[in-house]
C-alpha cells in the first residue's frame, strides 16, 4: 500500500480570504515504513501573511520572492500523490487550501479526492481519545512520540512527526524510522520577531529527502495551536 503524509503551510487560515499555500510537504509510506521518496516544496504565495502567521511557520515574504508559484509544480505535485492514500491532520484544512489552488489553475484539474483517498487523522484522534486536546504536539505528548526538535511549523518535518502519530494511533507501534534520524532540513530564515532565535538559511526549492540522513534537534516549542486543532 502507498501512504503519503501530507502537510501545508499556509499565509493565513482561510483561503477563502485569499491565503495561500507557502510550504507542501510530503513523506511517502510503502507497507506502513517511509520510502524515502520525499517531496518539499517552497511557494512563493503573491499575497501577504496574516498577522501571526509568520510566527507559526518562521517563514518571510522575502525568503519565498524566488520561489515558484503552485501553478509551476502543480503538475508534478499531482503525478507524485496521485493514486496513494493522503494522511492528513484536520484534512478538511489542507485540501481546502489545496482545492482552491487547482481551481485557480482551472476546473480541469478537479480536486485533491478525485486523484487520492484521504485519512484525516484528527477526526480518529478525536474518536479514540473524546474530550481531549488533540493537536499534533497534544498527541506526540500523549503517544509518546519524540517531537523535541519542532521548534516552528514545517511542512516535511510536520510530516514525518505526523508519520509517527499516524502509526502509533492505527497500531500502538513505535516511532516508524525517523525518530532522532530525519531528513536534514537547514532551518529557514524566520520573520524579524524578537522572541524568536536567529536560523540558519534554508535549503531552496523541492527537496527529495531520505528518511536516513540525521538532523538536529534544536529544542521543543510549545506551539498548542494550529488550524489543525481549532486555531494556531
Amino acid at each position: 500500500m502507498r501512504q503519503i503524509i501530507l502537510d501545508t503551510e499556509t499565509t493565513g487560515l482561510e483561503w477563502r480570504k485569499g491565503n495561500r499555500i507557502v510550504e507542501i510537504g510530503c513523506v511517502e509510506l510503502l507497507e506502513r515504513r517511509p520510502s524515502g521518496n520525499n517531496y518539499h516544496q517552497y511557494l512563493k504565495p503573491d499575497c501577504e501573511f496574516e498577522q501571526g502567521a509568520q510566527e507559526v511557520t518562521g517563514l518571510t515574504l522575502e525568503f519565498l520572492a524566488d520561489k515558484p508559484d503552485f501553478a509551476q509544480v502543480v503538475d508534478e505535485f499531482l503525478a507524485y500523490i496521485d493514486g496513494a492514500e493522503l494522511i492528513i491532520h484536520n484534512a478538511a484544512f489542507d485540501l481546502g487550501f489545496l482545492d482552491n489552488e487547482l481551481s485557480l489553475l482551472g476546473d480541469h484539474y478537479g480536486k485533491i479526492t478525485d486523484r487520492c483517498t484521504v485519512i484525516d487523522t484528527l477526526k480518529m484522534a478525536r474518536e479514540r481519545f473524546p474530550g481531549q486536546r488533540n493537536s499534533l504536539d497534544a498527541l506526540c505528548r500523549r503517544l509518546g512520540v519524540d517531537n523535541a526538535h519542532r521548534q516552528l511549523h514545517g511542512g516535511l518535518l510536520d510530516a514525518q512527526i505526523l508519520g509517527d502519530v499516524y502509526i502509533a494511533l492505527t497500531s500502538g507501534q513505535e516511532e516508524i524510522g525517523f525518530g532522532g534520524r530525519r531528513p536534514q532540513i537547514r532551518q529557514r530564515p524566520r520573520a524579524d520577531l524578537r522572541h524568536l532565535a536567529p536560523a540558519a538559511t534554508p535549503a531552496r526549492g523541492r527537496h527529495r529527502l531520505g528518511a536516513g540522513s540525521t538532523r538536529s534537534a534544536p529544542g521543543q516549542a510549545a506551539q498548542e495551536g494550529r488550524p489543525r486543532d481549532l486555531g494556531w
